[in-house]
């Protein structure tokens, strides 16, 4: 399948919506990840693995990984608007935890609050995107890991419902986090984690409340993430397929928007597809553990097809480079994969040059989901930032995966 078939296959299927739900259902999981070439992959695989036997070995992976099992104290904050939205915390455990040695109170003062390191997430893809990290922190720091509006376990943004909603900003993504933090982190120092559209969202905070991240936040880490130009982007593909691609993409989204139903029942019958296509745009290594790969397609194709659409949008205006001077006076980190094609490290290396006392770590061999593919690689330098804002001591052993076994387990 050529680039220029592909755009063509999303064309048709926005024009066709209503009478051809397996072409509808080809064009949503493309969509997702803008992909091209994956078909390919796909058709060789069809040729060897019978359909049925592709089924079971996806059964099995979901039940073999515990991936994404991990839960924590939940709890709801409201956005602005109206929205839900769903976090958990994991506290420090008093045995194994790297809070500061106990001290006696003086004249009935409070102990100071603990550092809290609040983890945000990409576009289409929950909390649990983060599990490695998460398994390799808990206990030894307080964490907040929330699901951004209409993802996860979140409540769909109220400010996008009905005829007259409104498109989803990322602006209104920076609110969102304020309203997270004030609900599970009241008090105390912070340290913000973005994975592409999360670091997105900590920048729109940083925009929208520069003396919130000022007064409280002790370091940042941006994974694979964008300050903005996102609409120059070519996604892996040649000229003629990105300008294809980017003439039709409007019309199709808000055509398949419109479509769920159908959509997502072409989704489900285009699986070995949808499956080719994230491995393309979510890993570069070709020994990605398999189970991994299938935990990070369940992630995506979570989903749904309008939340896809009416989030695309907010990249293509997406320019917070102004608010990033906010984080100029606290340790940074900025770190990217070396083959992401969905926000190419070039992307991070702008974002560190306007941040020139950030640590710039660009990993070898990995793609847009690098804390799923490389995962000691970023929970190594998260615990060095950690280190280095005082969260957890120098002697601290935080392990490359810790545990994932939930608590009294």
């Amino acid at each position: 399948m050529s680039e220029n078939n592909t755009a063509k296959d999303v064309a048709s299927a926005a024009v066709n919506a209503g009478g051809n739900w397996r072409v509808a259902g080809i064009a949503g999981t493309a969509i997702g990840v803008l992909a091209a070439g994956a078909a390919a992959g796909v058709a060789i695989e069809r040729l060897t693995v019978g359909r049925g036997m592709r089924k079971k070995a996806r059964l099995a992976l979901d039940s073999a990984g515990p991936y994404g099992a991990l839960r924590g104290t939940p709890g709801t904050a409201v956005a602005d608007d109206g929205t839900e939205l769903y976090f958990e915390v994991d506290d420090v455990d008093p045995e194994t935890g790297a809070g500061t040695p106990r001290r006696r109170r003086l004249f009935g003062r409070k102990a100071p609050a603990p550092v809290t390191v609040v983890f945000s997430h990409g576009y289409c893809l929950n909390q649990d995107s983060w599990h490695f990290q998460r398994a390799a922190l808990r206990g030894l720091v307080r964490t907040v890991f929330w699901d951004q509006r209409s993802h996860g376990r979140s409540g769909r943004g109220a400010a996008q419902q009905g005829p007259d909603g409104v498109p989803v900003s990322i602006a209104q993504l920076g609110r969102d986090l304020r309203a997270v933090i004030e609900e599970a982190a009241p008090e105390g120092p912070l340290v913000l984690v973005g994975h592409s559209m999360g670091g997105m969202t900590m920048m729109a905070l940083a925009g929208h409340c520069p003396e919130l991240v000022r007064a409280r936040v002790v370091g940042a880490a941006f994974v694979g993430s964008s300050s903005g130009k996102l609409g120059e982007v070519s996604f892996g593909l040649p000229v003629v397929g990105v300008n294809a691609v980017r003439r039709v993409l409007p019309g199709v989204l808000k055509a398949l928007g419109s479509q769920t139903e159908l959509v997502e029942r072409g989704r489900r019958a285009t699986a070995d597809l949808f499956a080719g296509l994230i491995k393309r745009y979510s890993f570069s290594s070709k020994d990605v553990d398999p189970a991994v790969a299938r935990f990070a397609e369940r992630l995506i194709e979570g989903t749904p097809i309008d939340v896809v659409a009416e989030f695309y949008p907010a990249f293509t205006e997406h320019d917070e480079s102004a608010a990033l001077p906010v984080f100029m006076e606290i340790p940074v980190l900025v770190l990217a994969g070396d083959r992401d094609l969905v926000t190419p490290s070039s992307h991070s290396e702008a974002i560190a040059d306007l941040l020139p006392d950030s640590e710039l770590v660009i990993v070898p061999d990995a793609g847009h989901l690098v804390m799923l593919e490389h995962p000691e690689a970023v929970t190594d330098r998260l615990a060095d930032l950690l280190v280095r804002v005082g969260a957890v001591p120098a002697a601290t052993n935080v392990g490359t995966y810790g545990s994932t076994a939930q608590p009294g387990s």
